[in-house]
């Protein structure tokens, strides 16, 4: 049994022993002499005389094996001496995972003799570039590199500095890159089998769903396999859009977004099928791994990327929709009484006369007016835990989020899928500080007859932010702001409504609400809300 890797050079030597690259294509270098000093005696050192016949001969390799080859190039002159070769195993859609050697991380910023400017070097030819920011990021950036030369039929490339070789390989943890990847161009019957078979083996499996699965030919199929399974489906955290019906009695909620309360979450589970989502998204670093061990993942995704970088143990790149729906087709349906998922939360207490309005009061009010089928967008930042769970999801495109996570995209986006989709109902829930950076598209709503309903949450600040800096333990240096957002609204030409107490908010929804679908005109409405005086995505 082999010792766990101390060093990031022999966590290295692990990763290739895993894919099977053992033969090492190179013409050798001082960037290198830490990695290639005393191989071990299972790996082959091929020499060649020149970067272009390294590359060479590494293309020749891998196209008569039909698999990867490695090959270790030295920093600016070998990575410039094979760019042209590499350009051919691109065209000629050879998997090559190349190792490039760069000076030491140490005094990289110096420009030091041998530092190299590499990530651009060799041009649109490699089909993905690396530059790890840890040395403890190189094996799984290595491993992630074999995946994207696979499935990019070329060459993939990571630059590591000579310092990362003999760094500490760290903790064990998962690296950012699958154990195996199956891919197939639909629901190919033997990957199906293969995730069947885990699936029914498992005692108490679980779905995760993310944007991926938000498609009308994919949720009728997830209903299907969730529904067979028994089992509970969790969304993905900070998703763009939402992968299953929010309201089904298997819904279990949203993900937690750091690694303590989600392996708390899925540890009843010992096996977990992601379905066009992330393995896993988080937002802040929580040392420890994303589930306890055992717990088996399994992904399934058409994103590439997605895929490359998840940690799952077996990861399927093929379309979400038909490996769905023929695995809910085959996989046999368990026995015994679903599990208990989370119960829809009691409506917020009223407000007494003369208390501020919270957001859970708005998001109550519109959950019990909404049409079945508006399109909800939201873009209130400290408010959105409380927000997704108030406002389901209940058909596809029933929620859009922005996933990146930068500000002022609630109300453009509303205004375009309102023009896209003149048949749904749309709703945008947005910060007031959110709103403020983009507010100029109001003027594009009312100009093309945008008849979206945007609701402001104007709590005259920042909240996320005060709330972070709280948790740090610290005080904003940021002020608060009061902006007429109604104002703005009416100076850009969209009508707008200022709301203050919970009688004036049912009485404007009960009017708006109902006829909303058929609205040819946008309206804003600013309701004065307190601070949410919590956060915990």
């Amino acid at each position: 049994m082999r010792v766990a890797a101390q060093t990031v050079r022999e966590a290295t030597f692990d990763v290739w022993r895993e894919y099977g690259l053992t033969s090492i294509f190179a013409n050798p270098g001082s960037t290198e002499i830490k990695l290639l000093t005393d191989l071990p005696g299972d790996f082959r050192f091929v020499l060649a005389l020149h970067e272009g016949s390294v590359i060479g001969m590494a293309t020749g390799w891998a196209i008569g094996r039909g698999e990867p080859a490695l090959a270790v190039l030295h920093t600016t002159a070998g990575l410039g001496n094979a760019v042209g070769a590499l350009a051919t195993a691109r065209v000629n859609r050879a998997p090559l995972v190349v190792v490039v050697g760069q000076q030491d991380r140490r005094h990289l910023a110096t420009e030091p003799f041998l530092a190299g400017k590499l990530r651009g070097l060799a041009g649109e030819y490699p089909v993905w570039v690396d530059e790890p920011v840890r040395p403890q990021d190189v094996p799984g950036a290595i491993a992630r590199a074999y995946h994207e030369a696979v499935t990019g039929s070329g060459p993939a490339l990571v630059i590591v500095p000579m310092d990362d070789w003999l760094a500490d390989a760290g903790e064990a943890a998962e690296r950012a890159a699958p154990r195996r990847v199956l891919r197939a161009r639909t629901a190919d019957r033997d990957v199906v089998a293969e995730l069947a078979g885990l699936l029914a083996g498992s005692e108490a499996p679980a779905l995760v769903v993310g944007a991926g699965a938000d498609d009308p030919g994919t949720w009728p199929a997830l209903v299907t396999l969730a529904e067979r399974l028994g089992c509970p489906v969790w969304q993905e955290s900070f998703s763009a859009r939402a992968g299953f019906p929010q309201d089904h009695p298997l819904f279990a909620g949203h993900l937690p977004a750091d690694r303590i309360r989600l392996r708390e979450l899925l540890a009843p589970h010992d096996v977990l099928v992601a379905i066009g989502s992330p393995v896993f998204r988080q937002y802040p670093f929580i040392p420890g791994p994303f589930v306890n061990a055992g717990t088996v993942v399994a992904m399934v995704s058409s994103d590439p990327a997605e895929v490359h970088r998840s940690t799952a143990d077996l990861a399927v790149l093929a379309a979400v929709g038909p490996v769905c729906a023929e695995l809910a087709r085959v996989v046999p349906a368990r026995k015994g009484s679903p599990p208990a998922v989370q119960a829809p939360p009691a409506p917020p207490a009223l407000p007494a006369p003369g208390e501020p309005l919270r957001a859970g009061h708005v998001f109550a009010a519109i959950a019990d007016r909404i049409p079945r089928d508006a399109i909800v967008i939201e873009e209130s930042p400290s408010s959105r835990p409380e927000l997704l769970v108030r406002l389901p999801a209940h058909e596809p495109l029933g929620s859009l989020s922005p996933a990146m996570g930068g500000l002022g995209f609630a109300l453009p986006a509303a205004t375009g899928l309102r023009m896209a989709r003149p048949d749904r109902p749309v709703v945008a829930i947005v910060g007031d500080g959110s709103s403020l950076y983009s507010i100029q598209s109001l003027w594009s709503a009312a100009q093309y007859g945008a008849g979206a309903l945007f609701v402001i949450l104007a709590n005259g600040g920042y909240a996320i932010m005060d709330r972070l800096a709280e948790q740090a333990g610290g005080s904003a240096p940021w002020p608060g702001f009061a902006v007429d957002v109604a104002g703005l609204a009416r100076a850009l030409g969209c009508e707008a409504r200022s709301i203050g107490d919970h009688d004036e908010l049912l009485g404007v929804l009960d009017e708006v609400l109902p006829g909303l679908a058929g609205r040819s005109t946008p309206l804003l409405l600013e309701v004065a809300v307190a601070p949410d005086a919590t956060f915990a995505p």
